[in-house]
């Protein structure tokens, strides 16, 4: 979420300015600053790419270390931060570079960088446009497209996340551009527009769009032999290239030259009085809607701001993210009157869907011809035609059951009136400039309203006691509750009394959740499936832990047996991805609290007993992600402080003896797991640096 500018953190004796359009720069009155090594003008590239927004510290060290990050990762980037808000301070902008919750977060004003004045000044022409004030609209526009210096900061190219970044802000630049010829030439500027456009589709020749507008105003200007020779050029160059024909918006162009008719109906300029039926692709809102109020109303103005915002629902399963979007999306058919889909990245037996099988859902919902032809060869170039459509278009995209920031960044719109809601069990933390809202239970009041609306509200009525006590056994999970709900109106001779001594007993909530083909087993099994070896060790041992109460870092580390250093990291990771939650704020490591959701601590202790699929042994399993290495230069130096190294043999420190001699753990009576099983696991966690060619996250589960 945007962070507003305090007045005086902003004043600046001179004028500084931030650019990205074109190579990285600051400029401080006359003067360009220098902005040091190449990895500390990464960390700035990305906080002015997400200026005004949190970036967290594993999203810049995704940028600084593109293959694989030091264990000193942390220490560099504090050093880089450092540096920049000294290079600040000389500029005139102290107090500019804070902390932020997980990371860090740098404040400017919309007039000190070039992108946010790119952005305001393409809203406002395009709204110009919309409101039938061409000329004003041609003026902003152009204003826009001065600023861009060149390709964006091509001198960081080696980062894969300032690539997106970049290919994202040329994405913007050409539609901006696109819009801007497509209304000068309905000014009559053609032969300014045919000069302008020709140099931008010397660099961009696959943008049809672009070469459509370059055809009609060559046309117009009454030089119809070079509109042609456009159409066959890229004609020759799709089939050369792809393998394609050119599109419906090239073809008629090219018969608007033929027939020497003035080509208006070729321009897409947001002018245009009519629109294109709306594409939609959703399943039926909720009947028994109930709750949610105030993150509703939230999720709504956000996505109401039509920016190409990305906001993201973070929960675990059964909570309601899902029937939160699609509720959302029914209730704004005027909002994006271009199209609302939605579509699921899981496929049915839990494993994530490949990309171009996601696009083309997509595309043949939002008919997009051009995409699905580019299917399934070439999955990158169908992505970059797909989000080329969004900027165009007023659409609310949503995405289920997203796994990783992997699967959702083709998708996402760069630019537009457009809008992205994500469904997702982990926070997606990758996604820097997301909007996000978690998820939670529902309350006491707002679970039994839900029960009752499909039990039968004089059912609940005549028994509040009982229904409070069955949906506490669903852990105020609206899935779980709408399963209770669907069995009581099946078994309609039940009292309530009778179904909450059924759920009061542990061993039996599993089966009692469970009517027609709606189980909540089922829903736990999929996440389950997809995890690791290691990610089932460590939940089961955590599921053995006391139900109905948190648990402290104590607790968790005994159970794991491991050091509280090496515990708290899993606790967070695990926090990160909606396996565990946390109750606790602002307190130290060992007075917070930590919490298994309910149903999920039911399901694991389930598994460990035997029941359901069997639990995993303790291995070191396969090669550990990214996602288990975390950043772990802190858990190893304090599994080897001079304490720990005075010591080696107690029972707290094993993970640093099973790292610095696997074979003497082995003999240990405590720890000679840590040599066989656990210890390695844990230690391989502790002790492997980034690796991101591996991007399964192997902790992505709960109930």
């Amino acid at each position: 979420m945007s962070v507003p500018m305090p007045v005086s953190d902003v004043d600046s004796p001179r004028p500084v300015l931030f650019s990205l359009l074109g190579p990285l720069t600051v400029t401080s009155g006359e003067r360009t600053l220098a902005l040091g090594p190449l990895k500390q003008r990464a960390v700035l590239a990305m906080l002015l790419c997400h200026a005004n927004t949190p970036v967290s510290v594993d999203c810049l060290a995704d940028t600084v270390w593109p293959a694989d990050a030091p264990r000193t990762a942390r220490k560099n980037l504090q050093k880089y931060v450092w540096a920049l808000r000294r290079l600040l301070c000389e500029a005139g902008l102290p107090g500019r570079l804070d902390l932020a919750p997980g990371g860090y977060l740098l404040r400017v004003r919309e007039e000190e960088v070039d992108t946010l004045r790119f952005r305001a000044l393409t809203a406002a022409g395009r709204e110009a446009a919309r409101g039938g004030r061409p000329d004003t609209a041609v003026e902003l526009l152009r204003r826009a497209l001065d600023l861009w210096q060149g390709a964006p900061l091509t001198e960081l190219s080696d980062s894969e996340p300032l690539t997106t970044e970049a290919d994202r802000l040329t994405d913007r630049y050409l539609s901006a551009y696109e819009t801007w010829a497509e209304l000068a030439s309905a000014q009559g500027r053609d032969a300014e527009v045919a000069e302008a456009v020709a140099d931008v589709v010397e660099e961009h020749p696959l943008r049809e769009r672009l070469r459509a507008v370059q055809m009609i105003a060559l046309h117009r200007a009454g030089r119809q032999s070079e509109a042609l020779a456009v159409y066959g050029s890229l004609r020759q160059l799709l089939a050369r290239e792809l393998g394609l024909a050119p599109s419906a918006v090239m073809e008629e162009a090219y018969r608007a030259v033929l027939a020497k008719t003035p080509g208006d109906s070729v321009r897409s300029a947001p002018t245009a009085p009519g629109r294109a039926p709306a594409r939609t692709l959703l399943p039926p809102d909720t009947s028994d809607w109930t709750g949610r109020r105030e993150q509703l109303a939230e999720l709504r103005d956000a996505v109401r701001q039509k920016n190409g915002q990305v906001n993201v629902l973070v929960g675990p399963v059964g909570t309601g993210k899902s029937a939160l979007m699609v509720h959302l999306a029914h209730s704004l058919r005027e909002d994006f009157p271009d199209g609302r889909l939605l579509v699921d990245l899981r496929r049915a037996d839990g494993a994530n869907r490949r990309l171009a099988d996601v696009l083309g859902e997509l595309a043949r919902a939002a008919r997009l011809d051009r995409v699905t032809a580019l299917l399934p060869d070439h999955p990158a170039q169908a992505a970059a035609v797909w989000r080329d459509w969004l900027a165009e278009h007023r659409v609310l995209l949503l995405l289920e059951n997203a796994p990783d920031e992997a699967a959702v960044r083709p998708l996402l719109p760069g630019t537009g009136d457009g809008a992205a809601v994500i469904a997702s069990r982990s926070w997606l933390a990758g996604l820097a400039g997301a909007h996000r809202i978690v998820v939670e239970p529902l309350t006491v009041e707002e679970a039994m309203e839900l029960l009752g609306r499909i039990a039968g509200p004089s059912r609940v009525h005549a028994d509040r006691a009982s229904a409070r006590r069955i949906v506490e056994a669903c852990g105020l999970s609206p899935l779980a509750v709408r399963i209770g709900g669907q069995r009581l109106a099946v078994l309609r001779h039940l009292p309530l009394s009778e179904y909450a001594a059924r759920l009061s007993e542990p061993e039996a909530v599993m089966d009692e959740l469970s009517v027609g083909d709606l189980a909540l087993r089922d829903r736990l099994a999929d996440g389950w499936r997809t995890l690791t070896d290691l990610g089932r060790s460590v939940l089961l041992r955590l599921g053995r832990l006391p139900l109905a109460r948190p648990f402290t870092l104590d607790e968790a580390a005994s159970a794991l047996d491991c050091p509280d250093s090496a515990a708290l990291r899993v606790l967070e990771q695990l926090i990160g991805t909606g396996a565990l939650v946390s109750p606790s704020t602002e307190v130290t490591a060992h007075a917070a609290l930590y919490e298994l959701p309910r149903l999920a601590h039911l399901y694991l202790r389930e598994l460990d007993g035997g029941r359901g699929e069997s639990a995993a042994p303790w291995t070191a399993g396969p090669p550990v992600t990214a996602a288990q290495a975390l950043n772990t230069a802190q858990s190893l130096n304090t599994a080897r402080t001079p304490d720990t190294a005075r010591s080696p043999d107690t029972a707290r420190s094993p993970a640093a003896l099973a790292v610095a001699d696997p074979a003497r753990a082995a003999d240990m009576p405590v720890g000679n797991h840590w040599a066989t099983g656990t210890g390695p696991a844990v230690a391989k966690l502790l002790t492997t640096p980034y690796d991101r060619a591996e991007g399964e996250d192997s902790w992505n589960w709960a109930s």
